[in-house]
């Protein structure tokens, strides 16, 4: 299976690069750039460029292969012992010296005998 998606990716990145050239080559070869009829075939090439290019990002991005610029990282801080992490109301993890006073809070103590 993964062989097949592998050929079917690069198949994909070959189409886009072939558009891309399509594109280039109209806008380099045409007498006149700004006509309606380049600019639409400069416009199709482009679209369909985007449209091979989007499944091989999108598998990259499924692997965890293509890092995601400005995306915000979420830190994953195990306590002792295995629990997860203390997080407060924003999701984020709350830092050592919190998570040691709630610890001391949340301990039981022990009630004087009468």
């Amino acid at each position: 299976m993964k062989n097949e998606a592998r050929l079917l990716n690069i198949l994909c990145i070959v189409a886009a690069l072939l558009f891309i050239g399509f594109a280039a080559m109209n806008a380099i070869f045409s007498p006149q750039l700004l006509t309606t009829d380049n600019l639409f075939v400069t416009f199709v090439c482009l679209l369909m460029a985007l449209v091979f290019a989007v499944n091989p990002l999108l598998y990259l991005k499924s692997e965890n292969m293509l890092p995601i610029p400005f995306k915000k990282r979420t830190e994953r801080v195990e306590m002792a012992g295995g629990a997860p992490p203390l997080l407060d109301a924003k999701g984020r993890a709350v830092p050592p010296d919190v998570r040691s006073m709630v610890a001391n809070m949340s301990q039981t103590q022990p009630k004087d005998a009468p």
